[in-house]
């Protein structure tokens, strides 16, 4: 597979920050802040994050018609691979993929329960407490779970997040940031 533009070097996955690493360079187009981002949520598995760039550039070509949301599309090719889309109230697809997502270094989050897939437990649970769960889970292994709409679109019956390397914190808002994307820590709400 290719890498996504001749202009930048995969392996830099900040040349484009500025000296302080938190300005995004003005020349910086939007394909290339996206493939920042899908390095960043795609923490050590930069075929993963050119699989997603792939199939984002075909989704994006697809609605060329009309005028396509790269969002949207973003959303949807990295659904259940780097990053989850769920109903707000579906606390079982939430647990399903945060657990889906954390099995991909090997780690499993501790619900509390011994069955978190119990029809009463999930009635019971709310999904900001079980993203700050994650998230505090997450962390002590190096981890930061983050949430994610796009800027001014309030979306309270959904939750979108990903997760990074807890190092690659201020990367990713700087990066998101441009990408017009208001993030959050999983534990924030």
């Amino acid at each position: 597979m290719a890498v996504p533009d001749d202009d930048f070097d995969s392996d830099d996955n900040f040349a484009h920050l500025g000296t302080d690493g938190l300005e995004i360079d003005d020349e910086a187009g939007g394909e290339a802040l996206l493939w920042q981002l899908l390095l960043l949520i795609n923490p050590d598995d930069e075929e993963a994050a050119l699989q997603q760039f792939s199939a984002w550039r075909e989704a994006m070509a697809d609605a060329a018609e009309v005028e396509p949301d790269p969002l949207a599309a973003l959303a949807r090719v990295i659904d259940w691979k780097s990053g989850f889309d769920v109903g707000a109230h579906d606390t079982g697809a939430l647990i399903e993929s945060l657990d889906e997502l954390a099995s991909r270094w090997n780690l499993r989050i501790d619900w509390g329960v011994d069955d978190p897939t119990d029809p009463d437990f999930l009635a019971a649970a709310d999904g900001g407490s079980l993203l700050a769960r994650a998230h505090d889970q997450l962390r002590e292994h190096g981890y930061t779970l983050w949430t994610w709409n796009p800027r001014g679109a309030v979306r309270e019956d959904v939750f979108m997040g990903w997760i990074t390397w807890r190092h690659d914190g201020e990367g990713l808002q700087a990066v998101a940031q441009a990408l017009d994307i208001e993030v959050r820590p999983g534990n924030v709400h």
